[in-house]
């Protein structure tokens, strides 16, 4: 059986901590499964050096991102200034849009069609796919700053830490990606695997995921 690859989508402007913190995450878990997982930096690009909103800190794609392969997508959010006047400053909310209006958006709506594809964000990454169109209806966090956006978009804004809308995983704000890698690792792999991982980083998952699931509470 192939082993399911993990792309994380790269983009101009990413949050670093967005991309970094699920990926050592899911690691840990591939080494605690035995090689369970091939994780890899892509983008729409191809492979080259991606410079985050972060000042000081890039990442490097080593491949395409393929909507076609088995496994898993992730996207992150944008770090920057929120305010400034958007012809002079590239605020969160310009990196976002102008992620939305280019070439990964395509490539992400096919991998949303994909059976075999679970596509997950973290923090802004939601928001960007929303903005680009992609997420009319499905449930999905963001940022606290953000959260209102989602429902301008057509999606279905949940405040929580992670929401699980089946082949869609959003996590909330940037450290959120810990907690989003974990539920992974326990939703798709088991709780013994999550748990090592949370032992190995002496950090627990927090609140409780939000599915489509259950009992629906009554209106106050």
């Amino acid at each position: 059986m192939p082993v399911p690859r993990v792309q994380f989508v790269l983009f101009d402007g990413f949050d670093p901590l967005d991309a970094v913190a699920p990926f050592e995450v899911l690691t840990a878990g591939s080494d605690a499964m035995g090689a369970g997982l091939a994780l890899e930096y892509v983008s729409a690009d191809g492979p080259r050096e991606v410079v985050s909103g972060t000042p000081g800190i890039a990442l490097t794609a080593t491949a395409t991102l393929d909507p076609a392969v088995p496994g898993y997508l992730i996207v992150p959010g944008a770090s920057g200034p929120v305010d400034g006047d958007p012809d002079d400053v590239d605020t969160i909310p310009v990196l976002l849009a102008r992620f939305a209006a280019g070439p990964a958006i395509p490539l992400i709506r096919s991998a949303l069609d994909n059976p075999q594809v679970t596509v997950a964000t973290v923090c802004g990454g939601s928001l960007g796919l929303a903005m680009g169109g992609l997420l009319e209806n499905r449930a999905v966090t963001t940022h606290t700053l953000g959260i209102d956006m989602l429902d301008a978009t057509g999606a279905q804004a949940v405040r929580a830490r992670v929401v699980d809308d089946g082949d869609l995983v959003s996590a909330a704000g940037v450290t959120s990606g810990l907690d989003l890698g974990l539920y992974l690792l326990e939703r798709d792999f088991g709780p013994q695997i999550a748990h090592a991982v949370e032992e190995l980083f002496e950090y627990e998952r927090r609140g409780t995921t939000w599915k489509r699931t259950g009992r629906i509470p009554v209106a106050a």
